[in-house]
């Protein structure tokens, strides 16, 4: 979705909340596809600041469907996003500035350099690249805006339990489930030169 924010940036509005619903069914990233089954509306406050700054707050609550990082299970988990950015104008283009919210660097298809763009001018190209992705011209696309909070705040690990015992790596059977019968204490084959030095040692 996109909203219009032009009556802030040049001062019409000194602020504007709105409710917007988060339009991604999934979260797309190099780890694979990750469906997204319940969102909140995202509650925005776009704010005119001083010096002519522009601050993006607000939170959002959704649940995403990561796999175990042990077992590989399914785990809906639940992702509380706190947005904080604050930008600045630069002639036609808003910059993020440096100490706001991390930059959105993931798989999204396309770039918001903005309408006003002109290739041909080497300075407006370097601040058109310097733009955030979730603008365009003078509008938020909020699922943008959305994605990189995601990526930002994306878990390193998923557990299903605490004491998740993971897949056998011998059969790949969920340990979860019960016993598979494999023989796990069989030595690893990738030990096996390390083992050999042990032995001549031993031998020594």
């Amino acid at each position: 979705m996109l909203i219009d924010i032009s009556d802030i940036v040049f001062g019409g509005r000194t602020e504007m909340t709105e409710a917007v619903p988060i339009g991604l069914t999934s979260f797309e990233s190099r780890l694979g596809s990750f469906p997204i089954t319940r969102s909140t509306p995202a509650e925005l406050r776009i704010t005119h600041l001083l010096d002519q700054r522009i601050r993006i707050s607000g939170t959002a609550e959704l649940t995403v469907t990561i796999p175990c990082s042990r077992c590989l299970a399914e785990v809906p988990t639940e992702l509380r996003l706190v947005i904080d950015r604050t930008l600045r104008t630069e002639g036609d283009f808003l910059i993020e500035e440096e100490g706001s919210a991390g930059e959105m660097t993931g798989d999204w298809d396309g770039a918001g350099a903005g309408p006003d763009a002109d290739a041909s001018d080497p300075a407006k190209e370097q601040e058109a690249e310097e733009s955030p992705d979730y603008l365009d011209g003078w509008k938020l696309d909020t699922d943008r805006l959305v994605y990189g909070e995601i990526l930002t705040g994306w878990p390193m690990k998923v557990l299903c339990r605490e004491d998740c015992r993971g897949i056998c790596r011998e059969c790949g059977a969920n340990l979860n489930e019960g016993e598979c019968g494999c023989d796990r204490n069989a030595p690893d084959p990738r030990m096996a030169a390390i083992q050999d030095i042990f032995n001549k040692f031993k031998e020594v």
